[in-house]
């Protein structure tokens, strides 16, 4: 890390104190520190262990898009009853989650879906050269960049897939002119099946292991010297005038001049305890990784059952489905025999019974991710403490804007100046 002497000079003694070990929190520190800051993480398990662990590692522009989306409440009301539905929505009697999903809702709307879309593009537009940035500082980022191929069971629904895609994308990255259709489409991945009608091919898209991309920022940051606690929990923050000058953890109080809240679904009760509520909601994805024959070569997205595949190491990892059940991290196998049926209609029968799936996959994994009402995530200071922040709500796009994320939030916590690109991630915004 090359350091800037001085500046962070205007922060006050004492280090930044990082919460949360995932790729969020892992970026803001690492860019932190390559500012010349004094840095600390802490981390309440071990570092990469949450959402960051599990995902399907993309790291892409073509799928930047907030999951409100004109059409996606009466999708999901339709998925009531239906645990093998794609988006599965399962009411509690819960009056914050009722409000959440009001406020998804008037979320959805074609204006505020382009305003989103907008939004994320734009802080995504530094994402692959702060990537290549990164390793070419040493750290062990694992990203390749095979390019992603959309595959579809329906010329028609590629077609309109490919049309909302090159209306939103708006210039910012290459689309093909048409899609592939009939046995031609194959020849994208050899690991289509023959049910697969239409596709193409966003190339330059990425991929990365995510767990072992947290594990390279985690070592970067401790041979720059950041102190890292894992198995932490942050209880509390001791503050005086406005600011934080300390946070209370099971292992100790540790003094800081500035604080980020980058902790995931721990994000609100921790910004509770600064008075600052947050609309915070688990939307629940389920992933494992199987040995297929051929593997994948690019990242593959399944346009009509809204599943992935990644090529990840020596395996796939297949992933899927968005469940609205409260906040747990509970694993209903159901769910993982769904995603793995939706893969087969685009991958070939490569298991031909449920119950073989015991036997077959590996890591199966439910987790968590974030998310806010409007599908965006904050990156802001928190209301009313002068040196506190927060950058959470990601969603599924943690790895992507993981490195963009850190780098512009480091220029306002060191600065004090909100870098305009951030401003449609503000607190302020969820008070309507």
């Amino acid at each position: 890390m090359s350091a800037a002497p001085g500046a962070a000079g205007g922060l006050g003694d004492g280090p930044v104190v990082v919460v949360g070990g995932g790729v969020v929190g892992l970026c803001t520190a690492y860019y932190l520190a390559a500012a010349g800051a004094p840095v600390e993480v802490v981390e309440r398990r071990d570092l990469g262990s949450g959402v960051s662990r599990g995902n399907a590692g993309w790291v892409c522009l073509s799928h930047s898009t907030p999951v409100p989306a004109p059409g996606v409440v009466r999708y999901a009301l339709r998925s009531l009853g239906r645990p093998d539905s794609p988006l599965y929505l399962r009411p509690l009697p819960d009056p914050a989650f009722v409000r959440w999903l009001w406020r998804f809702w008037r979320s959805s709307t074609p204006a505020a879906f382009r305003r989103g879309y907008t939004a994320i593009a734009e802080l995504n537009r530094d994402t692959f050269g702060l990537f290549e940035g990164l390793r070419e500082a040493g750290v062990e980022t694992t990203l390749a960049r095979p390019g992603m191929v959309h595959a579809f069971l329906s010329p028609a629904e590629a077609r309109h897939h490919l049309a909302v895609q090159r209306e939103m994308a708006d210039g910012r990255y290459r689309l093909p002119d048409d899609v592939t259709t009939g046995d031609d489409a194959r020849l994208l991945d050899d690991a289509l099946s023959p049910r697969v009608r239409a596709a193409y091919l966003v190339e330059g898209e990425g991929v990365v292991d995510p767990e072992a991309f947290a594990h390279g920022l985690g070592d970067a940051l401790a041979a720059s010297g950041v102190k890292i606690h894992e198995h932490a929990e942050v209880t509390g923050f001791r503050v005086a005038g406005g600011r934080v000058t300390a946070l209370r953890t099971t292992q100790g109080e540790l003094p800081c001049a500035a604080v980020v809240i980058a902790a995931g679904m721990r994000s609100p009760d921790l910004l509770d305890l600064l008075g600052q509520p947050l609309p915070l909601q688990a939307g629940k994805g389920y992933s494992f990784s199987v040995d297929l024959d051929p593997a994948p070569r690019h990242t593959l997205y399944f346009g009509e059952r809204r599943a992935v595949a990644s090529p990840i190491g020596n395996t796939t990892r297949i992933g899927g489905t968005m469940e609205l059940s409260g906040n747990n991290n509970r694993l209903d196998w159901r769910r993982v025999v769904a995603v793995a049926l939706a893969s087969r209609h685009y991958l070939g029968r490569w298991f031909d019974d449920p119950d073989d799936l015991v036997g077959l996959i590996r890591d199966p994994w439910v987790g968590g991710r974030p998310f806010l009402p409007d599908g965006l995530p904050v990156i802001d200071r928190v209301p009313g403490h002068d040196n506190a922040f927060a950058a959470t709500g990601h969603g599924m796009l943690g790895v992507t804007l993981g490195p963009v994320t850190g780098h512009r939030l480091t220029e306002y916590v060191l600065t004090g100046r909100r870098p305009e690109v951030l401003t449609p991630f503000r607190f302020d915004r969820l008070r309507h």
